[in-house]
């Protein structure tokens, strides 16, 4: 994940192995590829409601963590009415 160093102070989100999904601001991160986001919050995708947010602030990432890391287009996002999308949430990935 060398790479990453394109993302720093970009916004992103990352999909975990555990089904959650974070959006935040890439701070940081090392050679083991943990990650350090700030302004972060989880996304809770559900059915029956829509997009629930919830605040995580500074938020540390383990690399072994991480399926994916993809930047956000801010201003797409800013337009997208997260209350209006209805989604089933990620499974967790089982070995």
């Amino acid at each position: 994940m060398s790479s990453l160093q394109g993302y720093v102070d970009r916004r992103v989100l990352l999909v975990l192995q555990d089904g959650r999904a974070i959006v935040g601001v890439l701070a940081g991160y090392d050679q083991k590829s943990n990650v350090v986001l700030s302004d972060s919050k989880e996304r809770i995708y559900s059915i029956d409601e829509g997009v629930e947010e919830v605040e995580l602030g500074l938020y540390l990432v383990k690399g072994d963590m991480i399926v994916l890391i993809g930047e956000i287009d801010e201003a797409i996002d800013r337009a997208v009415d997260l209350a209006s999308i209805r989604a089933e949430p990620i499974l967790p990935i089982r070995y």
